[in-house]
């Protein structure tokens, strides 16, 4: 049984190719699930794209670019290895859940705290290859994510708290490249609040498959908090993320070609988004949060328009 794919995991993936040692750890770091580490990505890029409005890309954006890219996926392989540690026994408590690693006994408990040390190392190597700026903000968020996990057991907005560690990443980017003199830039507390507001709303989503599993286990969620009213606060956080978005655009100094294209985005992909999702069919919520990937993305290449076209405009002759 323990080689059953999650519903969440990819159908095919270069995971499958692995021996079958290497496997459990592989599903520990959710690999054969890259939506995490898109998401987790997403506001990294969107900082550094956001912090270059007004001056156009550089050449050493395309390294923090890829530093950023590993130090995601090593990040939340290392999250997720620590959430299923501590969440161990209510996972194998609830049905989607207790296939994993840890509760199917795939790996043991010690393995895993040294798989979980090895990907924090790759995460350390990525943090000293950037600004001291950068590094700073970066530790700061630390303990928060570390005290993630048990949210879910304390507050009924565990996924507030996933917003507030996982849209750090806006912060990180725009400290990449921001002179240490120039102060905190009031476009990325606006950027990263945005991203609070929108995480909120997908893992709100995501929540909805396992309501009924976390009522009996007794792990708290919006998704339980909202109760039948879910799709309507879930649209007042996607409506709230877009208006932050925009402002942190119109301080930047985007224009209103950034509002036109996220408010392009939210009638063309959250709207139709929203309201595909059927509550009681746990496979239309988890489509839904699939597609917060090409939100992310669509919302990430708006705050690169203005950029692209000031590093362009000499190649163009402009």
């Amino acid at each position: 049984m323990t080689n059953l794919k999650p519903a969440d995991a990819l159908k095919q993936h270069w995971t499958d190719r692995l021996p079958a040692a290497w496997k459990p750890y592989a599903q520990l770091s959710r690999l054969d699930r890259p939506i995490g580490w898109q998401l987790l990505l997403l506001p990294c890029w969107m900082g550094l794209a956001v912090a270059r409005t007004g001056y156009g890309f550089y050449g050493d954006d395309l390294k923090f670019a890829a530093l950023f890219l590993i130090g995601a996926i090593a990040m939340r392989g290392a999250g997720c290895t620590y959430n299923d540690i501590l969440d161990r026994d209510i996972d194998g408590q609830v049905e989607r859940t207790r296939q994993r690693p840890l509760p199917s006994g795939a790996v043991s408990l010690r393995s895993a705290w040294i798989w979980l040390l090895a990907q924090c190392f790759v995460g350390l190597l990525v943090l000293l290859a950037l600004p001291r700026l950068a590094q700073i903000t970066a530790l700061i968020s630390l303990p928060l994510v570390a005290l993630y996990p048990l949210m879910k057991r304390i507050t009924w907005w565990p996924q507030a708290w996933l917003g507030i560690v996982f849209s750090w990443g806006a912060l990180v980017g725009g400290a990449a490249v921001a002179y240490p003199t120039d102060g905190a830039p009031l476009e990325g507390f606006a950027l990263y609040a945005g991203c609070i507001a929108w995480i909120i709303g997908y893992d709100t989503l995501y929540a909805l498959q396992d309501r009924e599993d976390d009522a009996l286990v007794g792990v708290r969620s919006t998704a339980r908090l909202f109760a039948d009213k879910w799709r309507l606060w879930t649209t007042v956080f996607y409506v709230l993320a877009i208006g932050l978005w925009a402002t942190a655009g119109a301080i930047a100094g985007a224009g209103l070609l950034l509002a036109g294209a996220l408010s392009v985005i939210g009638v063309a992909l959250i709207w139709p988004m929203l309201q595909s999702v059927d509550d009681k069919s746990p496979e239309t919520a988890l489509r839904a949060f699939k597609r917060n990937a090409l939100i992310g993305a669509a919302v990430l290449l708006a705050f690169s328009l203005e950029p692209i076209w000031r590093t362009m405009r000499p190649f163009l002759g402009v």
